[in-house]
């Protein structure tokens, strides 16, 4: 008999609570004012890293959206538009003009102006691959009055709009001047945003609870809500979201009524919230994720591109995947980097490279580059479950392969830390580490962070230097036609294939779970919490 999740009800249960006492997370003692219009939400992981432009993580991501806003939004059909800010090209493609719309202010009473917004892009620049690349690109950016910021390019770029707009990893978030001075490489010492909610500072429990309440100065756009574009309109007083890292607890927590929402829900636990009528099971994003494998290309073993080759053929999506998602029906092996749903999605190389299990290839290519045993340290998270099994299966495949593979578990928010060093690997360092990017971050070549391969000081963890794909990732932005950005990207699939710049180990879709108490939740790449209401 197949069990069934605990049926909704108006107190917290005893089991939800000692559950979450055991875990110590005594944030499940929700407080008279926290239940009155308040979203009680599980996430994917905890959050610990509050500066939206430290990391791409996706939990701060998340958090950014919460805070902070961004001149552009992007809407469902990847087009760029207004948000904070509309904008006027010259005829010659070389100047934009963004000007910054009426009853912006500051989460501390302060009025948004044009010299916070170039202050910001110029600290995002810094730290985002496409931020980077577009900065290569301005003669000038700068603050022309109150509320007019004026860039001007000194080559020809195409994608200024798609940067500014693009909803993930890392997002222009916009703050004021005095924290957007903050350098790169440091936390801002403070959360003041223009965004729809406020941080509650001190409730916040780093890794545990994060509290936010409605900003009611907000000024939303007047268009529908798509994506991160249009109206960010709440309708609810306070979201606090909660963490659980048993996922059990969090599927009675729901199933009871003691949270409203959890955005990630293992595929092997939603047939418990099938049987529940009170709650709603959905995918946010149709397009999903593509989850993908990165070596450390600074220290042997894998500054060798065959033994990266090598790692690369004993992987199998299809081992990868079903230990992942489980159920076929939300997952398809996909050798793209762009991602297979996407236009510029292409099989272009993977007859030749791709992770199909190819134990016989790939311990000829170690004996070819005469692998000596060097020990493969490869970070394993613990506590998030749509980075945990990669690494243990991957692991497996490279024994079976013939490498030497020493497992480093750890939580999701150390290892954000630690794929960060440029340490040895028997120092503090790694060789390889797993993660997921939601297919709105990687589909095209100038978006897709990990294509980036500018080396130690631009690049993305792992830090691929690699001039030839830089050359053609400049000529995809400086196309002029889709049918020429097609063929550069297919060139760029069999180049960054052949040189294991990193594993795609195919994508999938993740499902979440809500109360049928909530109205409005809106589908997309992030999940967000404006457009809400929840009855009583």
């Amino acid at each position: 008999m197949q069990p069934k999740v605990v049926m909704k009800s108006t107190s917290i249960t005893a089991r939800t609570l000692l559950s979450a006492t055991l875990l110590g997370l005594g944030a499940l003692s929700f407080s008279a004012e926290s239940q009155a219009q308040t979203v009680n939400a599980v996430m994917h992981s905890g959050v610990r890293i509050i500066d939206p432009i430290l990391t791409t993580a996706h939990i701060t991501r998340n958090h950014g959206y919460m805070v902070f806003d961004t001149l552009l939004g992007m809407n469902e059909e990847f087009q760029p538009q207004p948000q904070m800010a509309d904008w006027e090209i010259s005829d010659d493609g070389m100047v934009y003009t963004f000007t910054l719309r009426d009853g912006l202010t500051w989460h501390d009473g302060e009025a948004v102006t044009a010299a916070d917004c170039v202050a910001s892009l110029e600290r995002w620049a810094k730290r985002d691959s496409g931020g980077l690349m577009l900065m290569n690109h301005v003669e000038s950016l700068e603050a022309s009055d109150e509320r007019t910021i004026t860039l001007t390019l000194s080559s020809p770029f195409s994608y200024v709009l798609e940067l500014l707009a693009k909803p993930s990893s890392v997002p222009a978030f916009m703050m004021p001047e005095r924290l957007a001075s903050t350098s790169p490489e440091e936390a801002i010492p403070e959360q003041i945003g223009s965004g729809p909610f406020r941080f509650v500072a001190d409730e916040f429990q780093p890794g545990n609870r994060v509290v936010y309440t409605k900003f009611e100065e907000y000024v939303p756009r007047d268009e529908p809500p798509s994506w991160t574009a249009g109206g960010k309109v709440v309708n609810v007083d306070r979201v606090e979201w909660i963490t659980m890292p048993d996922q059990q607890t969090a599927i009675n927590a729901l199933g009871s009524g003691d949270i409203d929402f959890i955005e990630q829900v293992p595929l092997d636990l939603a047939p418990l919230l099938e049987t529940n009528d009170d709650l709603i099971l959905g995918t946010l994003s149709e397009m999903g994720s593509q989850t993908m494998g990165r070596m450390n290309f600074l220290y042997p073993p894998f500054d060798d591109v065959r033994i990266r080759q090598a790692a690369m053929l004993a992987m199998n999506q299809e081992d990868v995947l079903a230990a992942l998602v489980g159920n076929a029906d939300y997952y398809e092996t996909c050798g793209s980097f762009f991602g297979c749903t996407t236009p510029l999605g292409s099989d272009a190389g993977t007859d030749t490279w791709m992770a199909t299990g190819d134990l016989e290839r790939a311990r000829e290519l170690l004996e070819e580059a005469g692998y000596d045993g060097t020990p493969v340290v490869m970070l394993q998270p613990t506590d998030v479950a749509t980075v945990s099994p990669q690494p243990v299966v991957a692991a497996q495949a490279l024994r079976q392969a013939g490498f030497n593979v020493e497992m480093q578990p750890m939580d999701w928010q150390t290892l954000v830390t630690r794929r960060a060093s440029q340490n040895d690997p028997a120092d503090g360092g790694w060789n390889m580490f797993f993660t997921n990017w939601i297919i709105p971050e990687v589909w095209n070549p100038i978006v897709n962070p990990m294509l980036n391969a500018q080396g130690r000081e631009g690049s993305f963890f792992g830090w691929p230097k690699d001039e030839e794909l830089e050359a053609m990732r400049l000529d995809f932005a400086m196309a002029e036609s889709d049918e020429e950005r097609e063929r550069i990207a297919e060139v760029i699939q069999v180049h960054a294939l052949e040189q294991v710049i990193y594993v795609p180990l195919g994508d999938y879709r993740s499902v979440s779970s809500w109360t049928n108490q909530l109205d409005g939740v809106l589908k997309g790449p992030v999940p967000v919490f404006w457009n809400l209401t929840k009855s009583e």
